[in-house]
């Protein structure tokens, strides 16, 4: 009768300390994934990366080795809105349908909110129906960078600006032909230049 009554308050016990447990589990994996963010980030200060320059009317220039652009979170906030600093150096994600980008069709391109950086290009801009922006592909690879995102315990792959490593969004591989890539990516890390 003894062991029965302490069986039965081990597996109570083993129910009630679940919850926890997997709350720990998630509360280490952030803690690993910030500190690791740190890290890079220090590591990748003062470093030069190679982007493609593009002229605001699209127009392709020569590949160049510039600095890479790193700000203190203090710096960030005072050139960024609120909106723009959750979603760049937080990896935040804007509400879907919020914005206006994800309905603009007219020529042009679309540069880094936070370091000029040319991202995207209209030409591979399509509706996917998500209300985000979409493109199928970036203006130059160069100019872009991926890495596994975990957060939502599911592995994403996050696309990131490579100039000055802010979040943009996520690439995902049900996009148009021929490559069936879509770059799901955030209004409010990008800025719209209309060609004339």
């Amino acid at each position: 009768m003894f062991e029965g009554l302490q069986e039965e308050i081990t597996r109570r016990r083993a129910l009630w300390i679940t919850p926890f447990a997997f709350a720990g589990l998630v509360a280490l994996s952030s803690r690993k994934g910030a500190s690791w963010e740190a890290t890079d980030s220090a590591s990748e200060t003062n470093q030069d990366v190679t982007i493609v320059s593009f002229t605001d009317a699209g127009e392709r220039l020569a590949s160049a080795r510039v600095r890479k652009v790193v700000r203190s979170n203090a710096g960030w906030r005072k050139l960024l809105t609120a909106e723009q600093y959750y979603v760049m150096r937080q990896q935040g994600t804007d509400t879907a349908f919020t914005g206006t980008y994800y309905q603009i069709h007219q020529p042009g391109i679309f540069r880094c909110i936070c370091c000029g950086n040319a991202l995207f290009n209209s030409d591979t801009k399509f509706d996917s129906g998500t209300g985000w922006p979409s493109f199928s592909a970036p203006i130059a690879e160069e100019n872009v960078r991926t890495r596994t995102d975990v957060s939502m315990l599911i592995e994403r792959t996050e696309v990131l600006c490579a100039r000055c490593d802010g979040h943009l969004g996520h690439v995902f591989n049900d996009g148009p032909e021929p490559a069936y890539l879509r770059y799901c990516i955030n209004e409010s890390a990008l800025r719209f230049i209309q060609r004339a």
